[in-house]
């Protein structure tokens, strides 16, 4: 599927910049720096989101640390290949517009809209608090026959509903993106604190009778990304740790 896919994917972020700019890459002459904005929640906590700038939108030498940014564009995924071929899946806040607001508000605004289709069985439990809860690994379709992978998570009536779901299944989410901190053992007993990012779900809605998309990115993931599927491991957030 070619074409302007935007619609599939609007994410929205305000916050302060929280690290440096760091060169990412390079196409055709244009380069691509990623830096961190740090995002505030309504309970007081902060998200650390990772976004990928072009040096054509923005002068990078700008992006001062505790600077107050605007940023829309599109949380996507990317395939990074570690030592050893293990495929690793980075997620970034892939940015169309960045502004410098002067005033801040007092609430950040981190708003990710998207539609696509669940690519692996969603996982449901319950915490030992007796809280539902559900991940699931969405296939959102890009421009020029790309999707982006992106683990998701619901709570409460929402977990309960998507546990119900099944691969193939054409949904639209709305939701904030957010970072968490977890503890990866190795097999020689070491421990390293890694951080994932995911999407935390506060709306979902099947889309009935509309399964022709599919194959372009739930199908296809099985065939051209095995690798990241295989490894976003049981909890659909725990595959996408930043080194």
């Amino acid at each position: 599927m070619t074409g302007n896919q935007s619609g599939n994917n609007v994410a929205r972020l305000t916050g302060t910049v929280d690290s440096e700019p760091v060169f990412s890459h390079e196409v055709y002459g244009e380069g691509f720096y990623v830096f961190i904005v740090r995002t505030r929640r309504l309970s007081e906590s902060f998200d650390l989101i990772p976004v990928t700038v072009s040096d054509r939108l923005a002068e990078i030498g700008e992006l001062k640390i505790g600077r107050f940014v605007s940023v829309e564009g599109q949380f996507r995924s990317y395939n990074s290949v570690l030592g050893g071929g293990q495929v690793k899946l980075t997620l970034t806040l892939f940015s169309q517009d960045i502004s410098f607001p002067e005033t801040v508000p007092e609430t950040d605004t981190d708003v990710v809209e998207m539609n696509g289709f669940i690519c692996k069985p969603p996982v449901y439990r319950t915490t030992p608090f007796n809280r539902e809860i559900s991940d699931f690994l969405l296939a959102v379709n890009r421009s020029y026959n790309k999707s982006d992978y992106l683990p998701c998570i619901c709570w409460g009536r929402n977990a309960r509903f998507c546990g119900k779901r099944k691969v193939g299944d054409h949904v639209k989410v709305i939701g904030r993106m957010q970072s968490r901190n977890y503890q990866k053992k190795f097999p020689d007993g070491t421990v390293a604190e890694r951080t994932a990012y995911e999407v935390s779900v506060s709306k979902i809605e099947l889309i009935e009778n509309e399964t022709a998309g599919a194959g372009n990115a739930a199908g296809e993931a099985d065939r051209n990304d095995a690798g990241v599927l295989k490894n976003a491991g049981t909890y659909a957030g725990a595959g996408n740790d930043a080194e």
